[in-house]
C-alpha cells in the first residue's frame, strides 16, 4: 500500500493527475486528484481489497440487455 491506498489505485490516480495537469496546465488541476485520493483512502479503510474486487467485477460480470429497465445486472425481478 502506498499513502493508504493500494498500488493500482495510486498509479491510476497519478495518471489522472498527470493528464489533468497536462490538459489544464495549472497546479489547481491537481485538486480533484486529492479529492479522489481521499475518497479512495476512505474506501480502503473499510476494505483493503476494494480496488481488486471492483476490477474483478468489471471483468467478470457482463452487462445484460435489460440493465436500463431494472437498474442492475439482473435477468428477471
Amino acid at each position: 500500500m502506498v499513502a493508504g491506498v493500494t498500488y493500482p489505485f495510486f498509479v491510476l490516480n497519478g495518471i489522472v493527475g498527470a493528464e489533468l495537469f497536462l490538459i489544464f496546465k495549472s497546479v489547481f488541476a491537481l485538486i480533484p486528484v486529492l479529492v479522489i485520493h481521499v475518497l479512495g483512502y476512505a474506501a480502503h479503510l473499510r476494505d483493503a481489497h476494494i480496488m481488486s474486487l471492483w476490477l474483478t467485477k468489471l471483468r467478470r460480470v457482463p452487462r445484460v440487455p435489460n440493465r436500463s429497465l431494472w437498474g442492475a445486472n439482473v435477468y428477471c425481478p
